[in-house]
């Protein structure tokens, strides 16, 4: 039986990896940071907690890293781990780039040094790509990467790192790029959940206004599910490289509003509300992935559309308020 280690298995992309590791007969290990509410800790994996064994930890604890993975020993170990607001990056830069960037070396150096067999998956983002787009508005592996906030900057760190680590040291390791996914399992301080949650609200009649930045964002967004499956591809290639995840397609956060309030037999113009402080410092405005040689090479393809993704978070919603 493998062994997997998911850094960040209680977030939205590590309950659903865990679900597809313990579905393929693997021994599922994961590490938690210890919140003061236990309760919230583990509440995307209380389907799956029974199998899986949880680890107390943190990225930026070296010491307490190398105790999980020596006393593991996983095959394969996967970072999901992350500082994962964007726009609160700009407010904790320094942590942000400590625990999305420098805290890699931590991982990257306990593999060097002491288990250089173990398969290593780094989580990273478009958003490294910051408003850098090629000529055909697509972005790929080739497209310059000049983020626009201190998360982008400091997973642009980590993939690097990822890299070079891979190439000096001739280590296992791997990037997937992958571009805005989403699921019910999204924090409601994500747009699309803020947008899905919010309009169930004001039409159950609990709000009446939904306050966002700027609607004319674009975003490449698919679901986690599907990503999740390309990541096990990415770690399952016989060659340890970097990969795009996306759609292909995208759509403005006011195409979102439009189709979510519409489902809800609203007219979203009558209850959303621009306001700037909910604009970044420096704004990302355009995001489409070229996933061709994921599709090509992996044989992946996203399953479910952007309307079934939003269908599903609405009814979750419905059922939730």
């Amino acid at each position: 039986m493998k062994k997997a280690l998911i850094l960040g298995i209680s977030g939205q992309d590590g309950s659903y990896l865990a679900k597809l590791l313990i579905s393929m007969n693997y021994e599922v290990h994961g590490v938690v940071r210890r919140h003061s509410i236990s309760e919230n800790q583990t509440s995307r994996i209380d389907e799956v907690i029974n199998d899986v064994k949880l680890h107390y930890g943190d990225l930026i604890d070296m010491p307490g890293l190398f105790n999980i993975i020596h006393k593991v020993r996983p095959d394969e170990i996967y970072n999901l781990a992350a500082m994962s607001q964007v726009k609160i990056s700009s407010e904790m830069p320094y942590y942000t780039l400590q625990v999305n960037g420098l805290s890699v070396v931590n991982i990257l150096e306990i593999i060097k040094n002491f288990f250089p067999s173990i398969k290593f998956y780094q989580a990273s983002s478009s958003e490294m790509f910051g408003n850098s787009v090629d000529d055909d508005k697509y972005q790929r592996l080739t497209t310059p990467m000049i983020p626009v906030s201190p998360y982008g900057c400091a997973k642009l760190l980590a993939f690097n790192l990822v890299r070079h680590y891979r190439a000096a040291y001739n280590l296992n390791l791997c990037n997937g790029v992958l571009f805005n996914h989403e699921s019910p399992y999204r924090g409601s301080n994500f747009v699309t959940s803020k947008v899905i949650k919010t309009a169930v609200q004001i039409k159950k009649g609990f709000k009446d206004k939904l306050i966002l930045g700027n609607l004319d964002s674009y975003r490449d967004w698919g679901h986690a599910k599907d990503y999740v499956r390309a990541i096990k591809m990415i770690v399952d290639y016989p060659e340890p490289k970097d990969w795009i995840v996306s759609t292909g397609k995208n759509k403005s956060v006011r195409d979102m509003c439009e189709y979510v309030f519409r489902k809800l037999e609203l007219d979203y113009k009558k209850y959303v509300i621009q306001d700037k402080k909910f604009v970044r410092n420096e704004e990302l405005k355009f995001l489409r992935g070229d996933s061709s040689e994921t599709q090509n090479i992996l044989g992946w393809k996203p399953e479910i559309t952007f309307e079934n993704m939003m269908d599903e978070m609405i009814d979750y919603w419905l059922k939730k308020i």
